[in-house]
């Protein structure tokens, strides 16, 4: 009998509609609501496996795309799988290319068959077929695997909303024919259907007949705006299941992720942390700061004085923006450090509110200091 755990998720405690819970897999579990810090080509840029633990992350998501056209995901099964590449013997979710391949625009042609496209690197033409997908991902042993799907372009007609979704909802069941089944390994279908009440109902229930490991929540933070993607997940999350977890893509800002596990969704992911990180803007609980912003060159505190993170717990807000003011590839790391930093422990807050019963409080505490902005600096 094999040792290595089935993919599972196990639902701890609920407040209101939000959700605690954990996630195993064969490569060690996962703590939900669980932001997944994006390595897009097998690194989180600037960071090594060991700095990127001591942010409290516990899984990592890679980029089918790029993956598949550089090094190819033929190569890094070569090498082991992604886990022993990239030395994070921890969880990992691959996306399944399909985001990245829509927005080429002039360099694909989708087809019922999947999506032909030249590569942005070298021009070299590909087809990623939900059948070819699956293998990409089954080469990285990617521990969670997403269907390749149409993203919907924003805003869409109700028809070409329908149309996309329905085509997505006929590849996801050829992903699951195609996907390798194997313990400690799932495969998340991809609601889709724009703004649409009774597309998202629609593709809901066609995933569920099929049957996944996890659901996510597709084709949103595509410029809809908070409002607007708050509605679309109101009238989602009652159509998924409860015992099985639920991913947000793409998503995002931090009161978008307060906003969305409120509404039950218990997995994240976005570059815009690290992506920040890299050019000078920090996320606090007082807000975000800008720290090529005059205002600090002479400002001894850390960026967050809550935070125990190794930027704020040795550096100044001072020496922070001297090396962003110097292009010091310094500042970009420190600050990823501490950007990340800061999206697990408001992750790890919400997972403590949700177990205690005080959820409710714990997002009024959240709005009133993002609200109330950055302390001045002591004279």
């Amino acid at each position: 009998m094999s040792n290595t755990p089935k993919f599972g998720y196990t639902l701890q405690a609920k407040d209101g509609l939000a959700r605690r819970g954990e996630v195993t897999t064969a490569h060690g579990t996962f703590q939900t609501p669980a932001f997944m810090t994006v390595g897009t080509a097998g690194t989180v840029k600037g960071l090594t496996p060991d700095q990127l633990r001591t942010t409290g992350a516990e899984v990592v998501l890679g980029n089918t795309y790029h993956l598949m056209l550089r090094p190819t995901a033929e190569l890094v099964d070569r090498h082991g799988g992604l886990h022993k590449f990239m030395n994070w013997p921890h969880p990992i979710l691959t996306d399944s290319g399909g985001y990245q391949v829509m927005s080429l625009s002039g360099l694909r042609k989708i087809t019922e068959e999947g999506v032909k496209f030249q590569s942005h690197i070298d021009g070299s033409k590909h087809n990623l077929t939900p059948e070819r997908s699956m293998e990409i991902q089954h080469l990285l042993d990617s521990n969670i695997t997403m269907v390749l799907d149409e993203c919907t372009p924003y805003p869409a007609t109700h028809e070409e909303a329908a149309h996309s979704m329905r085509r997505s909802m006929r590849w996801a069941e050829r992903c699951r024919k195609a996907f390798k089944d194997r313990d400690g390994y799932g495969l998340f279908g991809i609601v889709q259907g724009s703004t649409y009440e009774d597309l998202r109902k629609e593709s809901a229930e066609a995933l569920i007949d099929i049957g996944f490991e996890g659901y996510a929540v597709g084709g949103l933070a595509v410029g809809e705006g908070q409002k607007v993607m708050f509605e679309v997940l109101d009238h989602t999350m009652p159509h998924l299941p409860e015992d099985k977890p639920r991913y947000l893509m793409g998503v995002g800002k931090p009161s978008d992720l307060v906003g969305a596990v409120a509404r039950g969704i218990d997995m994240f992911d976005c570059v815009l942390p690290t992506r920040s990180g890299r050019n000078a803007q920090a996320f606090t609980r007082r807000g975000a700061l800008n720290m090529r912003n005059k205002r600090h060159q002479d400002d001894h505190r850390p960026v967050d004085d809550q935070c125990k993170c190794a930027c704020c717990t040795q550096f100044s807000r001072a020496y922070l923006r001297h090396l962003f003011v110097a292009k010091e590839m310094l500042g970009p790391i420190l600050l990823t450090i501490h950007n990340l930093a800061y999206y697990q422990e408001l992750m790890a807050g919400m997972r403590d509110a949700i177990a205690t019963g005080t959820f409710e409080a714990f997002q009024e505490e959240f709005y009133r200091l993002q609200d109330g902005g950055d302390i001045p600096a002591l004279d």
